[in-house]
């Protein structure tokens, strides 16, 4: 049986406000958070207060910084942090038979009313080890929230910054997510058109993300649309009236026209350029004179696609309409960018039409952060990529790998000890602060425990390696920023939300204050992360005092 809430159907206003956040829900978490609320529950520890930290120990795609992004949809699903009737009723069926009914009674009253949520602000860079959020309240609630505050956060985070590193490898030019099709799945493809906008990108191709997130969609035709067509029969309709009015003409004898005047300049015969091609691209641009955007390399680009195109963008010239440009989706994409715009500039200047030399080329094929820094390195003319598969699938590294660790539980710290240093867990409640060099760029991040004053700006401040001893060096920062900011507290969210454009303005903002060299493909520059002299002490004390003693014999 389903309670009301389960049945509800949602207002056009909540159904914006949610977008893709309707999967997210309390039973999209592991099984061992449930039977950890359990033993927490039966070991009486309802009423102990926990502080975790969310964190991660890399930075991802060889680089060294990350974009922080899955803010806003955590707080969402804090806010509707709830179970249903029918969670419990699929709980009693999946869990033991053994567990009393009190437990779930417990859990059908549990809601994030209790939690306090400090994070830094969605779309700032972040560096390993430093919180991207700090979750505090109740143990068990907390702790039931974990996975499903990773699984917002890891993916969004990975793809923010790999769309942030597309972005700087592009430079001024547009880029598009074309990457639905090859996507993890919906969910997956709704994410990845989501922070890859904030990311840095300009628009998607996907059409459910443009309404849900307000994102500018984008997008041609395919390879199957100029194959459809085998010649000028297929043509139900060539006429088209002119942009400002009057009678309509002929948009076929007009092209066929254009292509006997360009063929000397191509340098082809006619006979080798696909009438069925042209026929595609004249039914394209009957159905979108404003928007004629082509794909030219179904056949063969120079000797058809180019003088095709060319033909029907100056027929719709002499309509009053500009066309957009072409899109080559194969090849070598440096030297066939470089013939096109050749071809644009010459037509330009011998049939003066100013605008045509400045037509856009997209490039979509299998594209990836190094062939961008390749295509710039060969010299393209390429000014607007389309991206798909190694965009939205992060190729280079499939996931973020963040952590959610206790950090403190009734005021006592709680560390988590490894072999392994890098595992070793910060100990208690901290804050985070980023200083800054007097020409505005970030020169470390440091973590102090909470009950440390701020450092100061203009003040000297010890920051330490926090396990390497001889590592230390005093800064004088000419700004501080604390990075952990209050979001969730008393069952309500504290702050005015960003919208995804404010999000993705942030994103490059917070770029700009790192040094290139930190920043740069090849061998970045790491950025440090330091620890408080007061920390430092205190991590190293509580390490030596949980670590066993060993006993050689």
């Amino acid at each position: 049986m389903a309670d009301k809430q389960d049945n509800q159907q949602p207002s056009k206003m909540t159904e914006r406000r949610l977008g893709q956040n309707g999967i997210v829900q309390p039973l999209l978490t592991d099984l061992y958070q449930i039977t950890m609320a359990y033993a927490y529950w039966k070991s009486g520890k309802t009423k102990d207060y926990a502080v975790f930290d969310l964190f991660f120990r890399k930075n991802p795609f060889q680089g060294e910084f990350t974009i922080f992004a899955g803010l806003e949809e955590c707080l969402k699903f804090l806010e509707k942090f709830h179970y249903s009737i029918s969670d419990i009723e699929y709980l009693k069926q999946t869990l033991p038979a053994n567990i009393e009914e009190e437990f779930y009674e417990f859990l059908s009253l549990v809601s994030a009313k209790d939690v306090t949520l400090y994070a830094i602000a969605e779309g700032s860079v972040a560096f390993p080890r430093v919180p991207l959020m700090r979750v505090e309240g109740p143990l068990i609630i907390v702790q039931l929230l974990e996975t499903t505050l990773l699984t917002l956060v890891n993916y969004a985070s990975l793809m923010a910054t790999n769309a942030a590193r597309y972005r700087m490898a592009a430079g001024n030019m547009k880029l598009f997510e074309f990457g639905l099709r090859r996507a993890q799945g919906p969910d997956g493809g709704l994410s990845a058109s989501k922070y890859s906008y904030i990311g840095g990108f300009d628009g998607t191709s996907n059409v459910l993300a443009g309404k849900l997130f307000n994102i500018p969609v984008k997008g041609t035709h395919a390879h199957a649309y100029i194959t459809s067509f085998n010649g000028f029969t297929d043509l139900r309709n060539t006429m088209l009236e002119s942009k400002d009015g009057g009678e309509p003409r002929d948009l076929l004898q007009l092209a066929l026209t254009w292509r006997t005047n360009l063929v000397p300049i191509f340098k082809v015969v006619a006979s080798e350029a696909s009438d069925g091609e042209l026929a595609a691209l004249i039914s394209f641009a009957i159905a979108f004179p404003d928007g004629f955007m082509a794909l030219v390399d179904t056949y063969d680009v120079k000797r058809s696609g180019l003088l095709n195109f060319c033909s029907v963008a100056l027929a719709l010239n002499d309509l009053g309409y500009r066309a957009i440009g072409i899109r080559l989706d194969s090849g070598d994409l440096a030297y066939l960018s470089n013939v096109a715009r050749q071809f644009f500039a010459e037509i330009s200047e011998k049939f003066d039409v100013p605008w045509f030399e400045d037509l856009m080329i997209m490039a979509s094929n299998d594209i990836n952060e190094e062939t961008i820094l390749s295509l710039n390195e060969q010299g393209h003319k390429i000014n607007c990529f389309g991206i798909g598969t190694h965009l939205v699938t992060c190729q280079r590294q499939p996931a973020l790998g963040c952590v959610y660790k206790l950090v403190e539980l009734n005021g006592q710290p709680r560390i988590k000890l490894s072999q392994d240093v890098g595992k070793v867990t910060m100990p208690g409640r901290k804050d985070a602060y980023r200083l800054y060099s007097e020409s505005g760029h970030a020169l470390v991040d440091l973590l102090q425990r909470s009950m440390e004053p701020p450092p100061a700006i203009n003040e000297k401040v010890l920051c330490r390696h926090p396990f390497i001893e001889s590592k230390r060096a005093y800064v004088i920062p000419s700004r501080v920023e604390k990075l952990l900011t209050l979001y969730w507290k008393n069952g309500g969210i504290c702050q005015s939300l960003p919208n995804l454009q404010q999000i993705k303005e942030r994103v490059q903002s917070s770029l700009r204050t790192l040094r290139p060299d930190i920043k740069r493909n090849l061998n970045p520059t790491p950025f440090k992360v330091a620890v408080s002299d007061a920390l430092y002490t205190f991590l190293h004390d509580l390490w030596l005092e949980n670590a066993p003693i060993g006993e050689l014999s």
